[in-house]
């Protein structure tokens, strides 16, 4: 049987650390780091109030607003070429280091389907994974990219994972024959809402602390991509 893995990709396959260390050549490496997390952090909420209020706007324009805020959070500023600069580093994110050994067991794995989904535009996401240095190597595993973007909404709405499964030729009857990979507790809360298995990367190795709904956890919790893919496999 084959087995569909959706892979989230900002904070599960692409790290933004990079990103700090570029903030880090304006304003110092602890400040840089500290914005950096400030940027990440506005840029889901800012893609939550909007869902909540029942508005859109592209993820590209939420990236660079969230930067703004992140910027005057900390009191500092940034010309509109330095901002553009740091938008265009999107395209080149580093992987976390588990990521590529990860991949490498997907590609040899011919009964595994493997496709990203992110709330990325469509140009966001294919600059990513074919510009980044690390995961453009492997590009050729994933059979799509698939972008929230026509739907107008962001995950964790249900009608982002509805999407995909269109995308993938999956009915509503069988989003549980698709796995859902994410480093992002919200994402992974958001799959299994609408009946997928979901599987979350715990890099910091913290454990599963999110108490939204109660006792519920992800179908498979591993500390590292590479160990998460090999778990699924053996388990299906």
């Amino acid at each position: 049987m084959t087995i569909v893995l959706v892979f989230d990709l900002y904070g599960t396959l692409l790290s933004a650390e990079s990103i700090a260390r570029q903030l880090g050549v304006h304003f110092g490496e602890a400040k840089g780091t500290s914005i950096a997390a400030a940027w990440r952090r506005y840029q889901l909420e800012y893609t939550w109030r909007l869902n909540s209020m029942g508005k859109y706007d592209s993820f590209s324009n939420v990236t660079k607003n969230s930067l703004r805020h992140a910027l005057a959070e900390h009191k500092v500023e940034l010309n509109g070429d330095s901002i553009s600069k740091l938008m265009e580093a999107y395209d080149f994110l580093s992987t976390f280091s588990d990521v590529p050994p990860a991949l490498s067991r997907v590609a040899a794995s011919p009964d595994i389907t493997a496709v990203v989904f992110s709330n990325g535009t469509p140009s966001m996401i294919n600059n990513s994974v074919l510009r980044s240095q690390d995961l453009s190597p492997h590009a050729g595993v994933f059979k799509d990219i698939i972008s929230i973007d026509p739907v107008q909404k962001f995950k964790p709405t249900p009608d982002t994972y509805w999407y995909l499964a269109d995308k993938v030729g999956k009915q509503r009857s069988e989003m549980e024959d698709m796995w859902l990979i994410s480093g992002n507790p919200f994402d992974v809360m958001g799959a299994m809402n609408v009946g997928m298995k979901a599987a979350w990367v715990d890099r910091a190795g913290l454990g599963w602390m999110d108490a939204m709904n109660g006792d519920t956890s992800p179908t498979i919790v591993a500390r590292n991509l590479d160990e998460l893919i090999q778990k699924i496999i053996e388990g299906r």
